[in-house]
């Protein structure tokens, strides 16, 4: 099976945070484990729409849904590391688009793991996806649209 690749334009990241690997996010492997760093990584983005004003759900019942996530691993964080979490998005659509994640170790400078994760805007009162809000749209004027 072909590995997956995940690679960004260098100019797409516009928000940055840095989070520490706990002890309790060390697998048997004695490195962190890949659901700890799916937590970071929802950390990250909660940050980055926090930072831009933006709620994940909002009192009118509409807000942001997590359609998938893709992650490829290049080093082994361990107990302890500060990280990098580096921070963009791209490819909108009607409904959505791409959150993407590139992770650092800023002490040695590796690349612990690159993400993906595609949102929609979702109708939580009717159960549907719905267009993603202009306002939205208009805080990332470079994003490129694929629809």
């Amino acid at each position: 099976m072909a590995r997956l690749t995940l690679q960004f334009p260098e100019d797409q990241f516009c928000f940055s945070t840095q989070l520490t690997v706990r002890i309790t996010d060390i697998n048997a492997a004695n490195h962190l484990a890949n659901d700890s760093m799916i937590s970071m990584i929802s950390e990250a983005r909660a940050r980055f729409l926090f930072a831009y004003g933006i709620a994940e759900t909002r009192k009118d019942g509409n807000g942001i849904i997590v359609t998938d996530l893709a992650t490829t691993y290049n080093a082994e964080a361990h107990a302890r590391d500060a990280l990098l979490f580096e921070v963009g998005v791209m490819d909108f659509n009607r409904y959505g688009g791409d959150i993407t994640f590139r992770i650092t170790r800023p002490a040695d400078g590796r690349l612990i793991a690159m993400a993906k994760s595609g949102f929609v805007f979702y109708d939580y009162v009717q159960g549907r996806v719905i267009a993603m809000p202009e306002e939205f749209a208009a805080k990332f004027p470079r994003v490129n649209r694929v629809d």
